[in-house]
């Protein structure tokens, strides 16, 4: 509406904006002069008072009208979801729906972004009917919103079968499907879409690349990190605080504290997230003190820290064996910031007392602050603490409490037959393995990940499907030589028990880590950067012992991040000091 054709009724509207208070008295107004029943000066208001918060009084407003239409609810249930009221758009649709008036695409659009901000799958799943029996189904504009809500809910192959179905698809599009991959823990399969995009000549926004460099850490995909921030760079994008908190927990987590550091530092704003990633890459590669010290300076200059910055603090602590800046941490969490603790932090004070060799202090704070029967995460923490310090009877007490609990779960079973292994009760591991095969329970296969040239080669135990196999094994025996001769001998106690002593140290030669690392040696003779590798699982003892003189005799730097932190070998020597 053009300014000078305003009416005075619209101008207030206009002049109260969004606020409550200012709203009804323009509400009054329109009644005592005759036009409380304007649909568009209703329609004005009733938005209005949605972006105000103020929902309920929207709805009284918009169903007192004795004819209202379908754009003011389709107005209503857009803003209620821009303004992230997903319930009162939901409320707003109903009520359309109810009154047997007219849809857009846009009305579905905004109630299918209100499901997914819900993770309202049922609801979502009838409103995407209800789109297609209008003939809504193939609007790009619908489609798109239907992705962003399949991808939420974690229903990953409906999203992809509606992507693929857009024709001309948006960069929301490619976003939300990047970043369902990456939320759902398959970074492998997001950072594919992001090439997709890249091959379909798709320009990305800042939120493409958000989504992608989250991918990258979650994958280790170092290479693809460093292209995205190159072109980010280069293309002079505006360094939100969502990108740079990005790239820091990228580097962070492929393994280059350093940069990522520098990209902290660089910042303008800095909100809670890019804090708390800074302190969990800290804590991740065993620098306990540099945590602590961030830590301390987000309390003096940054945002008050939240649950996952105390997480990422107490797990850093544990990692370092810091055990009395752990206390400091978990004693201001609810004194100074009102926090009650969670079973994550209960989890890792007790993984720092067990890591610390103080396993009467980790059960004796499992009795006075966890309320209720612990569960299973805070068990295994104390087992694992049982088996590095060879506690085997407190280790045997807590396994049975484990399988006691979750008696399914493979996991728990192989960290019973350890530990009685290790005791040297065979006996019980003969019946603990028997046990497995009669219930049919398998424990988790484990894989190592290595990027060369920006392809990833996967390897597995005895891993022979590679193309350059051969190769690959010959190289690792010269090295098994070598690093022997420098006086490495196996550590025949990290694998099957029942094997002869010959048996397991064929067993160990063979492991994903060992045939990552050769190859990553082999195939860049000569160089001095690092070797990066990811592994699925904790990395076994003889593996952590073998890759020590590995850096050693080939005077490499080897980066081998496991299932809880990093590992930078160098000069025969791991950056966590045995904390692991």
């Amino acid at each position: 509406m053009d300014s000078q054709h305003r009416s005075p009724e619209y101008s207030s509207l206009l002049l109260a904006g969004p606020r409550a208070g200012p709203l009804k008295q323009a509400h009054a107004r329109l009644v005592v002069t005759g036009h409380g029943h304007s649909l568009p000066l209703i329609t004005k208001l009733a938005t209005l008072a949605v972006a105000a918060a103020a929902a309920p009084y929207a709805h009284l407003v918009a169903t007192s009208h004795p004819a209202p239409d379908s754009f003011l609810f389709s107005s209503l249930t857009r803003a209620a979801a821009h303004h992230s009221l997903p319930l009162a758009a939901l409320a707003f649709y109903r009520r359309l729906l109810s009154a047997a008036l007219p849809f857009s695409s846009f009305t579905f659009t905004a109630v299918a972004k209100a499901c997914a901000d819900l993770s309202a799958l049922r609801t979502g799943k009838a409103i995407h009917a209800h789109s297609v029996l209008l003939g809504f189904g193939s609007d790009r504009f619908v489609l798109t919103s239907l992705v962003v809500l399949y991808s939420k809910c974690g229903q990953l192959a409906v999203a992809r079968n509606l992507f693929d179905a857009i024709r001309d698809r948006s960069v929301v599009a490619w976003n939300a499907m990047i970043s369902g991959y990456e939320q759902n823990g398959l970074a492998e399969r997001g950072i594919e879409v992001y090439k997709e995009m890249q091959v379909a000549e798709a320009v990305p926004d800042s939120m493409t690349f958000v989504a992608t460099l989250s991918a990258c850490a979650q994958a280790g995909a170092l290479d693809l990190g460093r292209e995205v921030e190159r072109r980010i760079v280069s293309e002079r994008m505006d360094m939100s605080v969502f990108l740079g908190s990005a790239l820091v927990n990228m580097y962070a987590r492929c393994g280059v504290v350093d940069k990522a550091r520098k990209w902290f530092d660089m910042l303008q704003e800095r909100n809670v997230v890019t804090w708390t990633s800074m302190i969990a890459g800290y804590g991740m590669h065993g620098h306990g003190h540099e945590a602590i010290k961030l830590f301390r300076l987000m309390r003096c200059e940054g945002p008050p820290p939240n649950h996952v910055t105390f997480i990422a603090v107490l797990s850093a602590c544990a990692h370092a064996g810091l055990v009395m800046e752990g206390r400091d941490a978990f004693s201001c969490m609810k004194r100074v910031y009102g926090l009650v603790p969670r079973v994550e932090h209960y989890c890792s004070m007790v993984d720092m007392f067990g890591r610390a060799g103080l396993l009467d202090e980790a059960m004796q704070f499992v009795h006075d602050y966890i309320p209720g029967e612990p569960g299973p995460e805070v068990w295994t923490a104390i087992l694992g603490a049982c088996k590095m310090h060879k506690n085997f009877n407190l280790g045997v007490e807590v396994a049975e409490r484990l399988i006691a609990l979750e008696p399914e779960n493979p996991s728990y079973h192989v960290l019973l037959s350890n530990i009685y292994a290790l005791s040297g009760k065979m006996h019980h591991v003969e019946k603990v393995r028997n046990t497995m095969i009669k219930r049919r329970l398998k424990k988790q296969i484990g894989f190592s990940l290595i990027e060369l040239g920006g392809t990833s080669h996967l390897f597995r135990m005895g891993e022979k499907s590679h193309r350059q196999t051969r190769e690959i094994y010959q190289y690792l025996e010269k090295l098994i030589h070598r690093i022997t001769a420098a006086g490495y001998m196996p550590e025949t106690e990290s694998v099957l028990h029942e094997l002869e002593e010959e048996e397991r140290e064929g067993a160990l030669r063979y492991h994903s880590e060992k045939l990552a690392v050769a190859y990553g040696l082999m195939m860049s003779s000569g160089s001095t950067t690092p070797i990066r590798v990811i592994k699925n699982l904790r990395i076994c003892g003889d593996c952590h012992l073998a890759i020590k003189f590995m850096s050693a005799v080939e005077n490499r730097e080897i980066i081998v991040r496991d299932k809880h932190r990093f590992h930078h070998f160098k000069d025969g020597k791991c950056s966590c000091l045995e904390y692991w």
